[in-house]
């Protein structure tokens, strides 16, 4: 491959070499890019590589007067030259990535500059065969122009990933314009793949839909998949370009026969297909299953008094008339007593002190708005499950849980979503089963309804998922986080996160602290990136790196 030079190091008395970065000056001609490797003829015959991060360009102007005057005093009709030819050249600041014999002096003036071969990058960005242990692919870099053009497959350590060195990925970018479900699942395939091609650790996936019907086929090919994506896959990436296996879709149940008891935005017919091929399930919540859950429904409620939550202590125990309570219509009945004044203190006497009345109320309130969906049913029928035991009994290695919500209200999805990752966490922390998967990963898409800051502090789901941020590696619990603002985020989600995935986002956005460590150009670039496109960082790379990636294999459905 070429590795043709394009310039020499330029150290100036106010742009000298250092440590760190280095200017070269080049054609002007030469079209380089940001996250472009170069290499630097060095001491001892080593070679530093640098990564491209500003590119200018310079003529002997000392002025744009000047500039103006030479173009025959601002005459727009006469040729590019006008009646002075200028000078010109490129000059580009380059960041120091590594040096081959960890020579780290500033690189000296006219020294040599050239291109990288695929090799070159690899050994760049710390990708080399020999350097990535448990390889993992997450992208391909796609450097230079013309000739000297080059895709290179990025890999990653697994470990930094998925652990246990380093766990958890948030990916975030605008709606529509980032991919970020896309690029998550390209990364959640090439995941499953490692993990059926190679013996050891056992993977199973937890996933949930929020939008149309957008992960309700993904063991479907997607037949419309263009010639160079696949090409893509198996050239470049060396994937399969085939849809996910072992796929099990769970719909939210809805007493409407005509869309085939659930509430979903997939057709009835291929509803009714995968329920009929043994691979879909109804799922429902029993209040006898749910008593210890009731916590959950008042997840997006503010209760800095406790008050909400005495309530539901008072519930889970059992005591008072909620003893032996089994359905949901029970439930309610024995609720309402507690809401009638007592005594002329205004208060429901109860085995542990007084709860108020007026909280029974707020209580009741709540409640009752959260518990109107047809999923909360009172029994649980053949072809019917509770997502909980489904879990604990039969989430295996391989095993992919597709549970759809895009249909349910906030305050359902937030419930569906939250007994999900409460017994993922069980599972993880010591059920009485021997084959439980090594790794248990969970999708979560809208991660701000759930982890932003303006949830309420005391919210169980928040409290769930900072723990699954803080232990999940250690547990084996790998959290996949998307959102269309970082900013937005909890510090501690964000902050446990080893990997970070930036799409297209928006001026305002990048603005924030979130990003003040990422140079000013390729914040910029995140402003203009275009769909199949990310910024990764991870532990293991030595740079942030431009990625790119092909279309998913599986079935795609026009605006989800």
């Amino acid at each position: 491959m070429s590795t043709k030079i394009i310039g020499k190091v330029s150290a100036t008395e106010k742009c000298p070499s250092t440590i760190d970065d280095f200017y070269f000056w080049t054609d002007k001609k030469e079209i380089l890019s940001p996250f472009d490797i170069v290499k630097v003829e060095h001491e001892q015959g080593s070679i530093t590589y640098g990564v491209v991060e500003e590119i200018n360009h310079v003529t002997d102007a000392p002025s744009h007067f000047t500039s103006y005057i030479s173009s025959d005093f601002g005459n727009i009709e006469t040729d590019p030259i006008g009646n002075m030819m200028r000078l010109g050249m490129n000059y580009v600041k380059a960041r120091v990535v590594c040096n081959t014999e960890n020579i780290y002096t500033p690189v000296l003036d006219s020294r040599r500059v050239s291109l990288c071969d695929e090799n070159d990058v690899k050994r760049a960005l710390g990708l080399s065969d020999d350097e990535v242990k448990n390889p993992l692919v997450c992208g391909y870099l796609q450097m230079y122009q013309g000739d000297a053009a080059i895709k290179v497959k990025v890999v990653l350590n697994s470990h930094f990933l998925i652990g246990p060195d380093g766990a958890h990925i948030n990916v975030s970018g605008i709606s529509g314009l980032a991919a970020k479900t896309s690029y998550s699942m390209f990364l959640l395939k090439a995941i499953q793949e490692k993990f059926r091609t190679e013996k050891g650790e056992t993977a199973a996936f937890v996933f949930f839909n929020v939008k149309g019907r957008d992960l309700m086929a993904i063991d479907e090919p997607n037949k419309e998949l263009p010639q160079a994506d696949i090409d893509i896959y198996r050239d470049t990436l060396q994937l399969s370009a085939r849809p996910f296996d072992n796929v099990t879709y769970y719909y939210p149940y809805s007493k409407d026969k005509m869309t085939e008891n659930v509430q979903s935005y997939a057709q009835p017919s291929d509803i009714r297909s995968q329920i009929d091929a043994g691979k879909a399930s109804i799922y429902k919540f029993t209040f006898e299953k749910c008593q210890d859950k009731l916590d959950l429904l008042l997840a997006n409620e503010d209760d800095s008094t406790g008050t909400l939550e005495s309530c539901v202590n008072f519930i889970i125990n059992q005591e008072g008339s909620f003893k032996g309570v089994e359905k949901w219509s029970t439930f309610n009945e024995k609720l309402s007593e507690y809401t009638q004044t007592a005594s002329s203190t205004g208060a429901k006497k109860t085995d542990k002190g007084e709860i108020l009345v007026t909280s029974w109320r707020k209580f009741k309130r709540c409640i009752s708005k959260a518990i109107q969906n047809d999923v909360f049913a009172k029994s649980i029928v053949d072809g019917e499950v509770d997502l909980t035991e489904e879990i604990s009994n039969n989430l295996r290695d391989g095993r992919v849980m597709v549970i759809d919500i895009a249909r349910l209200d906030e305050n359902t999805q937030s419930f569906v979503f939250g007994s999900v990752a409460r017994a993922i966490y069980d599972l993880k922390l010591g059920a009485d089963r021997t084959d439980i998967p090594d790794k248990v990963i969970l999708f979560v898409d809208e991660l701000n309804k759930y982890a932003s800051n303006d949830v309420p502090k005391n919210s169980p789901i928040l409290r769930q998922l900072l723990d699954i941020a803080e232990r999940g590696r250690s547990l084996g619990i790998i959290l996949f986080s998307v959102e269309q603002f970082r900013s937005a985020i909890h510090d501690r989600v964000k902050g446990n996160c080893a990997t970070h995935a930036y799409g297209r986002t928006n001026a305002i956005e990048v603005s924030k602290p979130d990003y003040r460590y990422i140079p000013k150009v390729y914040q910029n670039m995140m402003t203009r990136l275009t769909p199949g496109e990310y910024i990764i960082s991870n532990p293991a790379l030595r740079s942030l790196v431009n990625i790119k990636f092909p279309r998913n294999a599986y079935k795609q459905f026009p605006n989800g």
